[in-house]
């Protein structure tokens, strides 16, 4: 990144009582970009988002926003604002006066105040509800309320700890546009964190995923998901097939049953122990392309889940992938695999990445 970082962690730390919830945490995050801090209950996200805000101290390491050394002041000196997953509403204030709550407490022109919390409220489609008690409002409407809110201040940065977490499914999607849409129109960074690897997947520009208070990939969506940089990435973001073999002539040999094509590897010396992941969407199932390594296996579950039906289908004594087709227009229930039936599947082996 060519620009001075909007969010700079360099070599952070964090200890508690002698355990390490962050370890060396190196990031930078660029001028409006959408970030997200992703991982398991536990993995340092959260406290990484702290330390970051200012509600909590590195043990060792640096904190930057915009270049400017920010390690040790407090969250009001720092030019940040956060969205609680609690959203932390007042309930004796109405909408519009929730939202200009940090407005007034910088002693703002009342004319001003009216003109930004107008606006902001017009931006979050929230308009008309100016009037009414957050109590009386959804759960969407009071997420727009704490966004609104935070971002009245004209923050550089704005922190969001799973701040869609306590919305149904329909609505967290629907929220998760939503949200995307007003970061690109406010153009301020968001730092966003969040357990759900689809919730990332959808709206970050870019994801630092985060193991046991370490970063284990940082890059694009679509870097992370398409080749992850260890079996805990693998693993974590969305469903992959794991598999462990050893890599010979182009192929992974399981202990019984076929033997894996995955292609020459440059840098896997034959005899080396590997483990092989696959995400079930690669997997074909038929019209399969000419030339395509084809393998079989016994079908042990189908599960049907609208768009989609899986199968779990067995390769070898132990050994079972999953299998993903989408239902289509000509999808007929007759057409798909039962149990114990023996099956085809293949994939095309740049598809197959190898963990060494």
């Amino acid at each position: 990144m060519n620009a001075t970082p909007a969010v700079r962690l360099d070599h952070v730390s964090k200890e508690f009582a002698g355990n390490h919830a962050v370890r060396d945490l190196c990031l930078d995050i660029a001028p409006g970009e959408f970030f997200s801090l992703l991982g398991p209950s536990g993995c340092g996200k959260t406290t990484s988002l702290r330390m970051i805000g200012g509600f909590a101290d590195p043990t060792s390491g640096t904190v930057l926003l915009g270049g400017e050394d920010v390690t040790g002041l407090p969250p009001d000196k720092r030019n940040v604002n956060t969205v609680f997953q609690s959203y932390a509403l007042f309930d004796h204030l109405s909408v519009a006066d929730n939202v200009a709550f940090g407005l007034k407490r910088r002693k703002v022109a009342k004319a001003e105040i009216r003109e930004r919390v107008g606006a902001m409220l017009e931006m979050v489609q929230l308009a008309d509800l100016a009037g009414r008690r957050p109590r009386t409002l959804s759960g969407g409407q009071r997420q727009r309320v704490a966004l609104a809110r935070a971002l009245v201040n004209r923050p550089a940065v704005l922190l969001l700890d799973e701040p869609l977490a306590a919305l149904d499914l329909k609505l967290r999607r629907q929220m998760q546009v939503e949200l995307k849409q007003i970061q690109r129109e406010v153009g301020i960074t968001f730092v966003f964190v969040t357990h759900d690897q689809d919730e990332a997947l959808t709206m970050s520009d870019r994801v630092a995923v985060l193991n046991d208070g370490r970063l284990e990939q940082c890059g694009t969506p679509e870097d992370v998901y398409e080749h992850p940089a260890s079996r805990f990435v693998a693993s974590f973001m969305g469903t992959s097939n794991l598999v462990s073999g050893v890599y010979r002539d182009g192929e992974v040999r399981l202990d019984s049953g076929p033997a894996l094509p995955v292609g020459r590897r440059d840098g896997c010396a034959d005899g080396s122990t590997v483990s092989v992941s696959i995400r079930p969407e690669k997997i074909w199932l038929s019209d399969f392309r000419p030339g395509m390594p084809v393998i079989r296996g016994v079908v042990r579950e189908t599960v049907y889940s609208g768009p989609t039906t899986t199968y779990l289908i067995e390769l070898a004594p132990g050994v079972t992938v999953a299998a993903l087709e989408q239902n289509t227009a000509r999808s007929r229930m007759e057409d798909r695999w039962e149990g114990g039936e023996t099956v085809e599947l293949g994939w095309e082996p740049e598809h197959c990445l190898l963990l060494v």
